[in-house]
């Protein structure tokens, strides 16, 4: 799976949050509602944005349980200034970590878990990892909050006849076969959705998009220069022009002169 850093998930933070589908928490409440405590195991957490965010919206006494592969991301997220601190009625929220595979898990790992979580994840996964993940989701019991899973659509302002390629070849990209696995990308909601309902399950998908103007312009920039390389990593013949056209659009995005739109989408399965 890939390492990210804690400076690009710290930076995303803020647009993450703005950017979540806040019409499925009500959902979520009433799938979660009566429960003594609530368990909520939250994969490939990162720094735990994902926690701080959605605990303070859920009534109840909480348990988070945050997965991932990276030791030091893990460490991150337990310490004191990253843990939720209480949920929406003031009730006691705890959080433990577990360093591990989130690509090995089963129904019986998901034993007396209420709702497995996970943010900007599904793309990572190939169609045989998520449907191994649905299947136990499912088995055991357990509601699903899928958040930012991108779709494969950007949007840039002012437009020009290179984003095009550029996010054609991203999206490429992202479908790409690495260490012998086949990655979703862009196509990971809709598969996930699919397998679902097969499944038997109630699944709703809402937007999510980032919205990045003038006041995420270091954001934007970041995520631009990742987005050109990618491009021009899967397709070289665009490097030349790749060049060009990121030093002009990180030139705009310094004067407050770009806006962007990257949609991504949130995944609520509920079990029948």
């Amino acid at each position: 799976m890939t390492k990210f850093a804690p400076s690009w998930l710290q930076l995303r933070e803020d647009a993450d949050a703005a950017a979540r589908a806040t019409e499925l928490i009500e959902p979520v409440r009433a799938f979660l509602a009566g429960r003594e405590e609530v368990v909520i195991r939250d994969l490939g957490c990162g720094t735990g944005s994902l926690g701080r965010w959605l605990a303070v919206r859920l009534p109840g006494r909480q348990r988070w349980i945050l997965h991932d592969r990276d030791a030091d991301l893990l460490t991150h997220a337990l310490s004191r200034t990253s843990r939720p601190e209480h949920a929406l009625d003031g009730s006691e929220v705890t959080v433990v970590t577990e360093q591990r595979d989130i690509t090995e898990f089963r129904a019986e790992d998901f034993a007396g878990t209420s709702l497995v979580a996970a943010s900007a994840l599904l793309d990572l996964l190939t169609a045989e990892e998520m449907s191994r993940l649905a299947e136990a989701c499912v088995e055991a019991g357990c509601g699903v909050l899928f958040t930012l899973s991108v779709s494969g659509r950007v949007v840039l302002s002012p437009k020009d006849k290179f984003d095009i390629e550029v996010s054609d070849a991203f999206n490429a990209h992202q479908r790409r076969v690495t260490d012998g696995r086949w990655l979703l990308g862009p196509d990971a909601v809709d598969v996930a959705f699919g397998v679902f309902e097969r499944l038997g399950a109630t699944v709703r998908r809402a937007p999510s998009p980032w919205r990045l103007g003038a006041d995420q312009a270091a954001l934007t920039a970041e995520w631009l220069t990742g987005w050109v390389g990618a491009a021009c990593e899967q397709r070289p013949e665009l490097a030349a022009d790749g060049d060009a056209y990121l030093r002009w659009r990180l030139a705009q995005c310094a004067a407050g002169e770009l806006d962007a739109v990257i949609q991504h989408e949130d995944l609520l399965v509920v079990p029948a």
